[in-house]
């Protein structure tokens, strides 16, 4: 755990009492601060009291007596309305922060040369964060992972020079810590997303634009209008980003060339091929190539070595629900991508598989729908629809692609799983990547993929007892 002590002996109000906001709520009181803690939900304020947290009812409390409200990051700050907790804070003359605002302003008090490593961008955010700090372990460095990723990052072990932090971190975030500064900043991508809380796609680029800004080293995805205008500003504020592509060659910057990473800058003894990801299973698709250059760009900045690269993206496991291989039958292939809730992500699955697919699609729809995957329909064998947005999607597809109006996912997979053995094809793959949010059937997006891969293990085990029977 990480002890607040900037707020050593002062009062402050922290709504949200999730995972984070109960490590923010204890680091706080490690460094003497008195909180006030506050939950709309009945049982998120009890997990708290359990874990001895005071709770108070922020409404009717004394703001004149806090110093801050710490805010969790999926609360609103400013759209489409700032939450009841912001508007009295406001009022009291006191500041907004969340926990990562602790977590630099400690580093800065207590080991201001720690290093400090922020990863944000609209996809790829948790793969470049994991394949990141993977690198540097593998590297021997001493690596503390969280953030938006896994452990709330006041959880993690205190910054120290010989300890790199390594967070993602999501536009909230972002928006929650002005004093943001870290050592290197990635930004890998911007499409529109969030828009409900950050009003304009401009304000919504403008949040990610400070992450990489405010850092020593930023590091910028170089194929998306928005993100070359950010570096192009850096630039005439007299910052140099190291920029990269997946998309073609840079004339002084990183790009992906097949499966080749390759460095075309004035970086000392670094110039051609430095990587290559052929073979990977974990990091399959142009899409993850933009998160390995990111991922290698950000490990050197670091002092990892590049003879040190390519044995650690080789070893690199990859990440639950984002196209996470869970199986093999065959022939066929068995792919995990319950992360992507939108069909910029799904996208990203699509693009890396050139034909044989057969697509579990469907849930709550976001806005767009699956109109524009429409050049990628030539690739896929089939559909199986579930959730709300089957017969949305159903009209979309039309005459264009095969699909079945499956319902449910454990259907889906069924029939999936029974054309694709019937397929003529080298390697069939049948892809969970639904283009859709997870809760009109499912708690979260992770409950779907564990889900997924449950029916496939079940499934599995069925096809080896019926194996079994037929040979005794």
């Amino acid at each position: 755990m990480i002890r607040v002590r900037t707020f050593a002996g002062k009062t402050v109000a922290l709504f949200g009492l999730g995972s984070s906001g109960r490590a923010t709520a204890l680091a706080l009181m490690a460094g003497d601060a008195t909180v006030a803690a506050w939950d709309d939900k009945e049982e998120a304020r009890a997990n708290a009291a359990a874990e001895g947290v005071p709770v108070v009812d922020l409404s009717s409390a004394d703001w004149s007596a806090f110093s801050a409200l710490i805010l969790a990051p999926g609360v609103p700050l400013t759209h489409p309305a700032p939450h009841w907790t912001v508007e009295k804070a406001r009022a009291a003359g006191i500041e907004v922060i969340g926990d990562i605002e602790l977590f630099c302003r400690e580093r800065a008090a207590s080991a201001p040369d720690a290093p400090f490593l922020a990863v944000t961008g609209t996809n790829g955010k948790s793969t470049t964060t994991a394949l990141l700090a993977h690198l540097l372990r593998c590297a021997g460095r001493d690596v503390a992972l969280g953030g938006n990723i896994g452990t709330p990052i006041l959880a993690l072990p205190e910054p120290a020079p010989d300890r790199v932090h390594v967070i993602e971190m999501s536009s909230f975030q972002i928006d929650l810590t002005p004093s943001l500064a870290p050592t290197a900043g990635v930004l890998l991508n911007l499409t529109p997303d969030h828009l409900d809380r950050h009003g304009t796609m401009e304000n919504y680029a403008a949040v990610k634009e400070r992450l990489v800004a405010a850092s020593r080293y930023p590091i910028i995805g170089y194929d998306d209008d928005y993100c070359r205008r950010i570096a192009s500003r850096l630039r005439e504020c007299g910052k140099e980003p190291d920029v990269f592509s997946v998309l073609g060659s840079l004339e002084n910057g990183w790009f992906a060339e097949g499966s080749s990473l390759v460095c075309n800058t004035t970086w000392p003894g670094f110039q051609g091929p430095f990587a290559d990801l052929a073979g990977i299973r974990s990091l399959r698709g142009r899409h993850n190539a933009q998160n390995a250059l990111a991922a290698c760009i950000a490990a050197l900045r670091l002092g990892v070595q590049r003879d040190q690269l390519g044995p650690a993206l080789a070893t690199f496991p990859g990440l639950p629900h984002r196209m996470e291989e869970v199986g093999r039958a065959g022939r066929v292939i068995f792919i995990n991508d319950s992360k992507a809730t939108n069909a910029d992500s799904t996208e990203k699955a699509l693009a890396a598989f050139p034909k044989d697919i057969y697509w579990i699609a469907g849930g709550r729809p976001k806005e767009g729908g699956i109109t524009s995957l429409r050049s990628y329909f030539p690739r896929i064998a089939k559909a199986y629809l579930i959730g709300e947005a089957a017969e949305d999607f159903a009209k979309t597809l039309g005459n264009d692609v095969p699909y079945e109006l499956s319902g449910t996912l454990d259907l889906a997979l069924e029939a999936a799983t029974r054309d694709a053995m019937q397929s003529s094809g080298s390697e069939p793959v049948v892809l969970l990547s639904p283009a859709c949010a997870s809760y009109d059937q499912f708690k979260s997006f992770e409950h779907r993929g564990d889900t997924f891969r449950r029916l496939r293990s079940e499934e599995h085990t069925s096809e080896l007892q019926s194996r079994e029977n037929l040979v005794c």
